[in-house]
């Protein structure tokens, strides 16, 4: 709620006023939501997008205000309408090219560089920003490889099934000195995963 008691109403950012760029590349950040079910298994969220019939993850122009982690959880919470723990270290960047921009050559107008990101989810909202052309839907990692509509998306969701996976067996891991290699161990992981709450 806003001062007084008001609702306060989310807004998307339009226009490309403070789009970020290197070079002719266009800056873009964007992530892959996840939560862990009950049953411990991975759920990805992904949106769907005006005038296509595939589903994508949220992500979008990287502005001059913010830094990368703040510009993916904005696109999270303007296309999917959550927020949650961003792991500060990338799944990975990608090259590609704009829906909206033709391919010219090798010349890399029009191209993007995209930084992706795992979030993990901690509050799905009734009402965001851009609801009346995103849908969103939990799917899981098998139906999201299925989805993904580039090779990106499926080599992010794969850099966070593989982290996904790891944690639990890191967690396990003893050495045999009551405890000390796991204070040591969870103090790397923390640095790892330098979450921010968005």
């Amino acid at each position: 709620m806003a001062p007084g008691g008001e609702k306060k109403i989310l807004v998307a950012r339009k226009g490309r006023l403070r789009q970020r760029y290197d070079g002719e590349y266009r800056l873009v950040a964007g992530c892959v939501p996840y939560r862990v079910g009950a049953d411990g298994q991975p759920e990805l969220l992904m949106v769907s997008t005006p005038n296509r019939d595939d589903l994508v993850f949220p992500k979008g122009g990287w502005e001059d205000d913010e830094d990368v982690h703040e510009a993916a959880c904005r696109e999270a919470l303007e296309e999917a309408g959550v927020k949650g723990a961003i792991n500060r270290t990338a799944l990975g960047m990608w090259v590609f090219r704009s829906k909206s921009s033709p391919v010219s050559g090798d010349s890399p107008r029009g191209a993007c560089k995209g930084y992706i990101f795992a979030l993990e989810v901690a509050e799905e909202l009734e009402q965001w920003p851009e609801q009346d052309t995103h849908g969103r839907r939990w799917v899981s990692p098998a139906d999201a490889y299925r989805l993904c509509r580039y090779d990106w998306m499926r080599e992010a969701l794969s850099a966070l099934l593989g982290r996904l996976a790891a944690k639990p067996a890191a967690q396990e891991m003893s050495d045999g000195h009551g405890g000390v290699y796991m204070m040591v161990k969870a103090a790397a992981a923390a640095a790892d995963r330098a979450v921010a709450l968005c």
